[in-house]
């Protein structure tokens, strides 16, 4: 079993930058995907970003493409998200996700059975 801690969310003003982490659990799965999702008020829940441990990012939503950076760092067992030109339809809570069978590695939840617990980012005009 993977456990995933969110952390690095907080209040922005418009334009301005976040980078959230998400730290794993030591995993006997020597590769998975990794992924964030993002949840706003009165939305369903939506991919953001997505990246398999050792390789290249392999989603990005279009709504943060140029906008937003994800990476990982395998030795630290952590994934990040560098959100820069923050925009208010950007405030969400944020969800680190993990499987180590998804295929595809994209940005659909159900391809996923880990989840963090969320990290909240607001952006405010």
């Amino acid at each position: 079993e993977v456990q995933l801690a969110e952390s690095g969310g907080g209040s922005v003003q418009t334009g301005g930058s976040l980078r959230l982490s998400c730290a794993a659990s030591a995993s006997t799965y020597s590769s998975y995907c990794m992924a964030w999702f993002r949840q706003g008020p009165g939305k369903e829940r939506e991919g953001v970003a997505a990246i398999y441990t050792g390789g290249h990012p392999t989603y990005y939503a279009d709504s943060v493409k140029g906008r937003f950076t994800i990476s990982q760092d395998n030795a630290k067992n952590t994934m990040y998200l560098q959100m820069n030109s923050l925009k208010p339809v950007d405030t969400a809570m944020y969800y680190c996700a993990a499987d180590p069978w998804s295929l595809k590695c994209g940005g659909s939840l159900y391809e996923y059975s880990y989840w963090g617990q969320g990290t909240q980012v607001t952006v405010s005009s």
